[in-house]
């Protein structure tokens, strides 16, 4: 059957393409060989079949025909997920119903219910980053809806976002951007959450790639030239290793990993160092084939033969096998001391954890049959239910609180009783408080921290063991908003403001309802939203609590006009027009109005540098429409990057540079080095003498032989930067130079 099967209607004039679709198809089949049951092949023919004639005019930006797509992301999904044959027929037609003329009741037919739910809620997902904010927030809300339903959802997506990830080459710019911020915002820590953490360090390598690409090929290139010593001190490291596990009658495998492009980026940007400081660019993996009921004994006996040969750091143990992460993850990590002074890290594992930490959810289900502690992710899914039910439907908020709440790494404290509470990652001690129950959190004061007051914004760490301290007389704060981080606890705060602002605002109900009167109009809710609107509030109720606490004296309601039992605001205050018309003509004087090119044209638009990542000329930057302060310019790797271009993809307008030689920008430089004589006056020499650079400010300090200088310059693009960073390195006793951005 398979060697006969034929491409149904597949209009090609490539015979090439139409054996190339046949091979793929063929070996994904070989790959699902082991998992297939009778009648199994038929209905994935069928559901390559139907993807086959739904995409048969549709090619994708690369000129190949797209029914590769779904080829590919089904492939992913069994190859590297470990799914099966319904996820397999899901990911052939996860395009069909959101581009296609096939709908969710063909495939439900054809399929039955289950594969059909799968499908519409794939589809529901595709626009779910497209649209504005609110709509956006709405969308992802049926997505994790859908996911706590059936996860295969998630692991489908996840599959599809590698796949155009892998492809994003033949995207045009704003498109590769917008889709790698997209994926490092989410679909990236969505896959650590679900355990694929293979998937999740390679969507955060072709984010990088795309997002930054220069630091992306300067490691690549630095990895790839360190490549063969590295690979000799793995060998001599593992070497007395091996022998010890053989003499111990384990049966192992074990071998150096490369740390991913992306994480190595991340040691040198937190601890400020540069490649060749990066202590653990690999680590070593211990793979145990272990029973069962041996697994924790055999991986801490390993881990003393390793410590027995290398000298470990205490503080860098990482046990997950006492506690596991909760999305499954189990192992020992250790950071020993190897030859050559080098610190090396060692993960410990057995082949049921390494399972689980390559194809997370899916493994995780496979070994559960018969367990009762592993429901960590159950527990996950009713924490995400219990979100969902409790959340604000028009939250702009949402998707960061998810990010937040949901997304980051946990870790884990306990009660003065003993029992463990999980919670994200920069949690504080008010977190812990509405995790334990609403009232302990609105009535909280103060707590101890392993027998110590701390306040009640104490960042809490693993381990911590916290006592809440309560009074009836305490009631939530506007200001508590800023010390949580769980979802929880912010939307009890809220709710709980909201009581309190609404018994305030019935105060001001009877004021406005006065002055309504007097008016001779009723206090209709279009009343209220045209007085809300006139003094810029959100709501009714902003509008009754600030005329409660004074903060609105309503004078102006003489000049509304009455029409009927309608009122209608006066129009925009001159004055207001002119203050606006003046702002822009002053900025029009300016020379760097000509520095930006937008879309496809060239005219002169006005724009401001964002102060959070101050952009220069040669940086690869983006515009941004902000609300009320007009388009903004960030660099494409400022923090703010992968939240805005993700969040506000619609608002995001397409820049690039024009030269001109006119125009300076202000920068900082930091300078680190050795406190020599004269070190100080070589440095201002270059900048001022040789390379004729202004100098706007300069700052040093030193201290036990070692200098730190900040300088502030007027450059005219990152070339003249660069050149400058290049000659002050060059400079005898400079340690590092790097560019940072001034207030």
């Amino acid at each position: 059957m398979e060697t006969t099967l034929d491409i149904p209607k597949y209009k090609m004039n490539d015979e090439e393409e139409k054996k190339e679709i046949l091979r793929k198809y063929r070996a994904l089949l070989r790959t699902l060989k082991s998992k297939l049951k009778p009648g199994d092949k038929e209905n994935i023919r069928v559901a390559f079949e139907m993807a086959v004639e739904a995409h048969k005019n549709t090619r994708r930006k690369s000129g190949e025909p797209y029914i590769l797509h779904p080829i590919a992301v089904a492939m992913i999904c069994v190859e590297e997920i470990g799914l099966g044959v319904r996820s397999t027929i899901c990911a052939l037609l996860h395009d069909t119903v959101e581009d296609t003329d096939i709908t969710i009741d063909v495939v439900k037919r054809e399929f039955g219910p289950e594969i059909a739910r799968i499908v519409d809620g794939l589809t529901k997902i595709a626009n779910v980053l497209d649209a504005n904010t609110s709509q956006q927030a709405e969308n992802f809300k049926k997505i994790l809806l859908t996911l706590t339903d059936d996860p295969r959802v998630i692991l489908i997506k996840l599959a599809d976002r590698l796949h155009n990830m892998r492809t994003l080459g033949s995207m045009n710019r704003e498109k590769q951007l917008k889709i790698a911020s997209e994926t490092v915002y989410v679909y990236a820590p969505l896959a650590h959450r679900m355990g694929l953490y293979t998937i999740k360090t390679e969507l955060e390598d072709l984010s990088m790639k795309y997002m930054e690409p220069d630091s992306y090929r300067y490691i690549a290139l630095k990895l790839e030239k360190t490549k063969r010593d590295r690979t000799r001190y793995i060998n001599d490291f593992i070497r007395p290793i091996k022998e010890k596990l053989s003499q111990s009658n384990f049966d192992f495998e074990i071998y150096g990993r490369p740390k991913s492009i992306h994480s190595i980026w991340n040691k040198m940007k937190k601890k400020g160092v540069s490649f060749e400081e990066v202590y653990d660019l690999f680590a070593i993996r211990i793979i145990l084939n272990s029973p069962t009921e041996r697994e924790k004994e055999d991986c801490w006996k390993v881990y003393s033969l390793v410590t027995d040969e290398y000298i470990p750091a205490p503080e860098r143990l990482r046990d997950w096998l006492s506690n596991p992460k909760s999305n499954g993850y189990e192992a020992l990590h250790t950071t020993v001391m190897g030859p050559q002074g080098k610190w090396v890290e060692v993960q410990i594992r057995t082949r049921r954890m390494n399972d689980i930490a390559e194809k997370g959810l899916a493994a995780h289900w496979k070994y559960k049959e018969g367990t009762t502690e592993e429901n960590r992710f159950d527990n996950w899914f009713q924490q995400i239910r219990d979100m969902l039910a409790s959340q604000d439907t028009n939250s702009i908020d949402f998707l960061q609180d998810f990010k937040v709440s949901f997304l980051a790494e946990e870790i884990y404290v306990y009660t003065p009783k003993g029992d463990v509470k999980m919670l994200p990652s920069g949690a504080s001690a008010l977190d812990f408080a509405f995790a334990v129950h609403t009232m302990v959190g609105e009535k909280c004061i103060g707590a101890k921290v392993n027998h110590k007051l701390v306040p009640l914004g104490h960042i809490l760490r693993s381990g911590d063991q916290i006592e809440i301290i309560t009074s009836t007389k305490q009631k939530p704060k506007s200001e508590w908003l800023k010390l949580v981080v769980t979802t929880k606890a912010k939307t009890k705060i809220k709710d709980s403001l909201k009581e309190e602002k609404r018994a305030i605002a019935e105060e001001g109900k009877i004021i406005l309802h006065r002055k309504l009167d007097h008016l001779g109009v009723s206090m209709s809710q279009s009343n209220l939203d045209e007085i809300a609107t006139y003094y810029k509030l959100n709501s009714s109720l902003d509008l009754l609590y600030d005329i409660a606490v004074r903060k609105i004296d309503l004078k102006e309601l003489k000049e509304f006009q009455v029409l009927g039992d309608k009122i209608s605001a006066p129009k925009i205050i001159k004055t207001l027009v002119e203050e606006k018309s003046d702002v822009s003509h002053k900025n029009q004087n300016k020379k760097d109005t000509e520095l930006i090119i937008f879309g496809e044209s060239s005219d002169k638009i006005m724009y401001t540098l964002a102060n959070c990542c101050k952009p220069i000329p040669g940086d690869d930057v983006f515009g941004f429409i902000t609300q009320g302060e007009g388009l903004k310019i960030h660099r494409t790797n400022c923090p703010n990057a992968a939240r805005l271009l993700s969040n506000y993809g619609h608002r995001v307008v397409k820049t690039k540079w024009v030269k001109n030689k006119e125009i300076s920008f202000l920068t900082g430089i930091k300078i680190i080095g050795l406190d020599d004589v004269g070190v100080i006056n070589k440095i201002t020499n270059l900048i001022s003498g040789t390379l004729k650079i202004n100098i706007n400010a300069l700052t040093i300090e030193a201290k036990e032989g070692l200098f730190e200088g900040n300088v502030k310059v007027y450059v005219h693009d990152k070339d003249e930067l660069e050149e400058l960073v290049k000659n002050l390195q060059d400079l005898p006793g400079i340690e590092s130079v790097e560019r940072y951005d001034t207030e």
